[in-house]
């Protein structure tokens, strides 16, 4: 697994946010239990209208390559049109943020 340090993700993710404009939900970077390091990070995502924990990380086998893990839910989501809309948009910019990651490890 390659990882990366928590002000590298945090500073690509300031990047970010002025280039590509702030996403909906909360996005994060929080420490990684990581045996190469004590200080690298996860970037973690909170879906303004689906509530699960969602994270991007490089690819455990092609580290040139950023993935998006969306963990299961116990809970049903039950979502009218403008929230599912608007869910669509957090997802987009969550497609958006991974590659933006994946050129910047580049």
């Amino acid at each position: 697994m390659s990882f990366r340090r928590i002000s590298t993700l945090e500073s690509w993710l300031d990047e970010f946010r002025r280039t590509q404009g702030a996403p909906s939900g909360q996005v994060r970077v929080i420490p990684q239990d990581g045996a190469e390091r004590s200080d690298t990070g996860l970037v973690v995502v909170e879906l303004s209208h689906a509530p699960t924990v969602t994270y991007l990380q490089p690819d455990a086998t092609d580290p040139s390559r950023w993935v998006v893990t969306m963990e299961s839910r116990e809970d049903v989501v039950v979502l009218d049109a403008a929230q599912m809309r608007a869910l669509a948009a957090d997802l987009e910019t969550v497609g958006r943020l991974c590659a933006f990651l994946e050129q910047k490890s580049s």
